[in-house]
């Protein structure tokens, strides 16, 4: 991802897509032009009582390392490379513990 992005669905279909169970937090509308520190949907899962729990979450682009002191580091710390996200202190823990699927739909020009 880069410093834009699509997310053209609504709710409902996120909702039916992921099988996701609920929400949480107030959904954001679709948007043509997603940017970082905007609220948006994201599906994560979680084992609850035994059970695979997979809920549709509202986040905020951007990523605040649990060192920093200052949370509008986020908007700074979008994106990561791939090959290299293990190696970065910013990306590293994250990366590791704290996944999620963002749902994005590719921008025709």
């Amino acid at each position: 991802m880069c410093g834009r992005y699509v997310m053209s669905k609504a709710t409902s279909d996120l909702l039916s897509h992921f099988e996701a169970k609920e929400v949480e937090g107030s959904p954001p509308g679709p948007s043509w032009n997603v940017a970082p520190t905007q609220n948006v949907p994201i599906v994560a899962e979680r084992l609850d009582e035994g059970t695979l729990d997979r809920r549709l979450l509202i986040a905020k682009w951007g990523l605040v390392p649990s060192w920093a002191k200052d949370t509008k580091i986020g908007s700074k710390l979008i994106n990561a490379r791939s090959e290299s996200i293990l190696e970065k202190p910013a990306f590293r823990s994250a990366a590791v513990k704290r996944r999620a699927i963002v749902p994005a739909y590719p921008v025709q020009l």
